[in-house]
């Protein structure tokens, strides 16, 4: 995913709720005490890596997991493959140098670790 995506999910894609029901969008100081004035786009993709061990650990009965691990039956149109989201968080893993992050992901403490890397990474 592109940083320019996650500055429009940043913008558009995180709306509170009022108290009389009305919707509207956060401010950046909302979001920036939300976040702890953390680099928005490094903590979106740490939320990611979180959320990719949380769904490699999930037994294969789990919907997440199977939603995850699904492979369409239909073949892929012609031109670049479309990026998908597996592939985004590969690559980030990648440029922080992780390897055999499938077998990491088993090990909390371990993976842990790597979220908080992440989370000061200057190439995230």
């Amino acid at each position: 995913m592109s940083n320019s995506k996650i500055w429009a999910f940043d913008l558009y894609v995180c709306p509170t709720q009022k108290a009389d029901g009305e919707w509207r969008l956060k401010t950046n100081e909302e979001l920036e005490n939300a976040i702890r004035y953390e680099n928005i786009v490094r903590h979106i993709k740490s939320k990611r890596l979180s959320w990719l061990g949380h769904v490699e650990r999930m037994s294969n009965e789990r919907v997440p997991k199977i939603i995850y691990k699904w492979k369409p039956y239909a073949t892929r149109p012609k031109g670049r493959p479309r990026l998908r989201w597996e592939d985004d968080v590969r690559n980030n893993l990648g440029s922080m140098g992780v390897e055999n992050w499938k077998q990491k992901v088993q090990e909390r403490k371990q993976w842990k670790e790597i979220i908080e890397q992440a989370k000061t990474h200057k190439e995230l």
